[in-house]
């Protein structure tokens, strides 16, 4: 999967075929020591960073995992690449005959315990048939999926064997220093046990992959190549502190910059994902952003910063604590906040029914709201209504029939249309299937409600369709309200 960010191409590193995996790489620490007298001999920076890389990569080499992958992919044998693009043609043909392919790919693990559980990217085995590890020993084993969490790209799947495993201890990613030197393992083409160096190059990176998706990545300098997503990122005390996931790249390899999720990022969602299945994330129904010079200025910000609300969902838990549309949310329980990605992410991490203490800007003055955090997975009965409201839709998630009919893997399909609405305008039909928002792909009602949600009134947005009349798809633009 291919997003623009800047010049470069933003690629997940799990290769399905010839879909992109990668690694990242690591270095180590410098003593200053004193200049040794000409005829002593003398301990170089680079000789105690090479012992401490060989002690790192022989310590972690046995606690990651080589992963293979087989998926069941359902092909078009033909189809109308050539029809306009707007708006909906329908009577078309039929869609024609769809056919079954078997997809190999290759990725990356590492054993978070003894038990055989391994953490990975969710792109690496998402909608796999088969799942094959492979232990630094040769060893191999059937492994089944424990959890998957498409909003971190983390997943947990597990092999069972009477055998105790070696597994990696994790870090602090929030004690991780720019400038840090990171040692990476994984299997780059296929090739075991490849072990490279690298830096942290920056933090806290946000906006690189699905704008929907909860992102906080470590950048690295580390190579990383086709093979390796869900391998470790680690540091020189032996310590994972990332999970390495995608890359920027033109070419599809390394060429410097490149993206790990944080530790405690993936191990409170490994354990989530092992303890009951799923991840359950906080919500108080906001849609922000980060405030630009303009309006920091008006606030009498010296830089902007913090969370800018653009929207808040009528009875949801922001709603009721008072906040309004054009607050800057610049601290929550003493913590400043930076920017809208970060309050996001902490929102989402609070136990759900927590008091969180939030500190706004309104008319440039200081406020201060208590918002009880509720559960991301009731809000759909509040976003239901946002949906309608913004594009005059209702929508459902799409049935099994609907899948094999069509040959997708997800999507929602509209069920209601208000005649007079912008979709109904935009010549949606129900039953139709919507596949994409502005390039983001939906996996079911809760990507689309979130999405949707943050759109301002009159926003223009691009829709990925797909006609239930001819089974073409084709995109769409779309006015909200």
């Amino acid at each position: 999967m291919t997003q623009s960010m800047g010049k470069d191409s933003i690629l997940r590193i799990g290769t399905i075929c010839t879909v992109i995996l990668a690694v990242f790489m690591m270095s180590g620490t410098a003593h200053g020591d004193s200049p040794a007298p000409q005829n002593e001999q003398k301990t170089t920076y680079s000789d105690d960073l090479k012992v401490i890389i060989t002690q790192v990569a022989r310590s972690l080499i046995p606690a990651v995992v080589h992963i293979e992958v087989t998926q069941q992919q359902v092909v078009p044998s033909s189809g109308f690449s050539d029809l306009p693009q707007t708006p909906f043609f329908f009577n078309q043909p039929e869609a024609t005959k769809k056919f079954k392919r078997e997809i190999k790919g290759l990725g990356t693990g590492v054993l978070i315990d003894d038990k055989g559980y391994i953490l990975t990217n969710n792109h690496v085995i998402e909608e796999a048939s088969d799942i094959k590890v492979i232990l630094s020993n040769g060893r191999h084993y059937t492994a089944s999926i424990i959890g998957k969490d498409p909003k971190t790209d983390l997943a947990v799947i597990r092999v069972k064997t009477e055998a105790r495993l070696p597994f990696a201890p994790f870090g602090d990613s929030d004690k991780v220093e720019v400038g840090e030197w990171v040692v990476a393992i994984g299997h780059p083409r296929g090739l075991d046990q490849t072990v490279t160096q690298g830096i942290i190059s920056a933090k806290n990176r946000q906006g690189i992959t699905d704008p929907g998706s909860y992102q906080d990545f470590l950048q690295t300098d580390a190579a990383i190549n086709p093979g390796n997503s869900g391998g470790p990122l680690i540091n020189l005390r032996g310590e994972v502190i990332g999970i390495n996931s995608v890359i920027a790249s033109e070419s599809g390899g390394f060429e410097g910059i490149g993206f790990a999720i944080p530790s405690n990022l993936a191990l409170s969602t490994a354990h989530a994902l092992i303890t009951y299945g799923k991840v359950k994330r906080g919500w108080i129904g906001v849609g922000i952003v980060d405030p630009d010079m303009e309006k920091a200025s008006s606030l009498n910000m010296e830089v902007p910063k913090g969370a800018m609300v653009v929207d808040v969902v009528k009875g949801g838990p922001a709603d009721r604590a008072g906040m309004k549309k054009g607050d800057v949310i610049v601290e929550v329980n003493g913590s400043e906040i930076m920017n809208s990605g970060r309050f996001r992410n902490q929102v989402a991490e609070t136990i759900i029914g927590k008091n969180l203490s939030v500190k706004i800007l309104r008319g440039g003055k200081e406020m201060d709201l208590n918002v009880t955090v509720g559960d991301l997975d009731e809000s759909l009965k509040f976003l239901i209504a946002v949906i309608k409201d913004r594009l005059g839709v209702e929508v459902r998630q799409v049935k099994p029939q609907e899948t094999d009919t069509y040959g997708i893997d997800s999507g929602v399909a509209v069920k209601w249309l208000d005649p007079k609405g912008p979709m109904t305008q935009a010549g949606f039909e129900v039953g139709d299937i919507i596949l994409e928002v502005d390039g983001q792909m939906i996996r079911g009602m809760d990507d689309f409600a979130g999405i949707v949600a943050m759109l301002q009134p009159r926003q223009e947005t691009i829709l990925l369709a797909l006609d239930h009349r001819s089974g073409q798809s084709t995109y769409v633009q779309v006015s909200a309200r």
